[in-house]
């Protein structure tokens, strides 16, 4: 069975002007234990709502998610989420809101700090431990809220824009920071970007979403060898499935502005 399987969701929102608005429309995916999948697709394609509702944060109108065969009714510790905006706590240390979910947990203190030193390790924040949000660059402070999903040690990572904020310098360190952690780890991801070298470079298979209401438009195998370097950047195998996802975002650009040039808003 499929660690994550998404059946036949649909979302839609009321609006008082326009009515019913139709987000998410009857999207299916199968996400296998320890794959990491990107979704991407043009503005305003539900991609983030998506996101979401596994995430147990919106409620689907119909259809279903299920974790190891078990329905998510709203969110729980078997999926952890990190965001574009950091969501650290700025009173608590770097190992504090690592451990904050632990303490919930009322998992012992021996036992917190045991969890909180390798996941120190393993996003490289030895030395910063006692070090508060504030003093923390950006990419240090993604780490920590990486750190602080992995804590409760999640089935899957959801991961929404994580690295939209960051400069392009730190972003490509992160993707490969991710990568690395990723690789040791094990964690089934999924993750919204609307960077598609970013998508490609990081996922095993992309999922390309229509313009609103969302559906999936393509699944695109990524078969490019790992680990990962940023000299794949430039080979033409790289640069074909860049083509491939550029074309159907293209595409679905176009008709959403079609829509909304008819009257028929694409949604932001």
């Amino acid at each position: 069975m499929s660690e994550l399987l998404i059946n036949d969701i649909s979302v839609w929102f009321d609006d008082r002007q326009r009515g019913r608005v139709l987000a998410v429309d009857s999207v299916s995916a199968a996400i296998s234990d320890g794959e990491f999948v990107c979704v991407v697709g043009p503005s305003g394609c539900g991609k983030s709502t998506l996101l979401n509702v596994v995430g147990g944060l919106v409620h689907a109108n119909t259809g279903e998610v299920l974790v190891d065969g078990q329905p998510i009714t709203g969110p729980g510790p078997d999926r952890g989420m990190v965001f574009q905006s950091y969501t650290l706590y700025p009173w608590l240390s770097v190992r504090a809101n690592i451990e904050f979910g632990l303490k919930l947990a009322k998992l012992p203190a021996a036992a917190r700090r045991r969890v909180s030193n390798r996941l120190i390790e393993l996003v490289r924040l030895e030395g910063f431990a006692d070090t508060y949000p504030k003093a923390l660059s950006g990419g240090m402070r993604q780490r920590v809220a990486i750190a602080r999903a992995l804590a409760n040690n999640p089935r899957v990572l959801l991961m929404d824009e994580p690295f939209g904020a960051l400069d392009a310098q730190t972003r490509a360190l992160m993707q490969e920071l991710l990568l690395d952690v990723w690789s040791r780890d094990g964690r089934t991801v999924v993750f919204v970007t609307h960077d598609i070298d970013e998508a490609i470079f990081l996922a095993d298979r992309v999922l390309i979403m229509s313009h609103r209401p969302g559906r999936i438009r393509l699944e695109l195998p990524v078969p490019l060898p790992r680990p990962r370097g940023y000299a794949l950047l430039a080979t033409s195998e790289f640069g074909e499935l860049k083509r491939q996802v550029l074309d159907v975002i293209h595409e679905e650009s176009v008709l959403a502005l079609e829509h909304t040039a008819a009257g028929t808003p694409a949604g932001d």
